[in-house]
C-alpha cells in the first residue's frame, strides 16, 4: 500500500528543453531590435549627418524651440552662431539643434 512517487526523466538529456526555454527570449530580443534599437540608431546617424552638413544660411529649430538662421559655423568646434532676430545672435551647441528647415522654393509659393 505504499505508493512511491515516480519522477519522469527526459530521455534526450534536457538539451531540447533548454532550447525551447530560450527561444521566446531570443524572439523577444529580435523583435525589440527591429522595432526599437535599429530605428533609433538610424535616426541618430541621420541627425549626425545633418549636424555635420550645417552651413551658413540654414534655418534651424533648436531642441528648446528657438527658430533661427545659421550665421557662422565654427569648424572644429561644437558651437554654431545663430541669428534669432534682427541683429540678435547667439551661440548654440550643435547637438541642441533639432532640425534644419528647408526653405520653400519661390516657384512653389502660390499667389493669391
Amino acid at each position: 500500500m505504499f505508493i512511491s512517487t515516480a519522477y519522469a526523466q527526459d530521455i534526450t538529456g534536457g538539451a531540447g528543453a533548454m532550447v525551447m526555454q530560450l527561444a521566446p527570449l531570443l524572439l523577444i530580443f529580435v523583435v525589440f531590435y527591429f522595432l526599437l534599437i535599429r530605428p533609433q540608431q538610424k535616426r541618430a546617424k541621420e541627425h549626425r549627418v545633418m549636424l555635420t552638413s550645417l552651413k551658413r544660411g540654414d534655418r534651424i529649430i533648436t531642441a528648446g524651440g528657438i527658430l533661427g538662421t545659421v550665421t557662422k559655423v565654427k569648424e572644429g568646434s561644437e558651437e554654431v552662431e545663430v541669428e534669432i532676430a534682427a541683429n540678435v545672435r547667439i551661440n548654440v551647441v550643435r547637438t541642441t539643434i533639432g532640425s534644419v528647415i528647408r526653405p520653400v522654393p519661390a516657384n512653389d509659393i502660390k499667389a493669391g
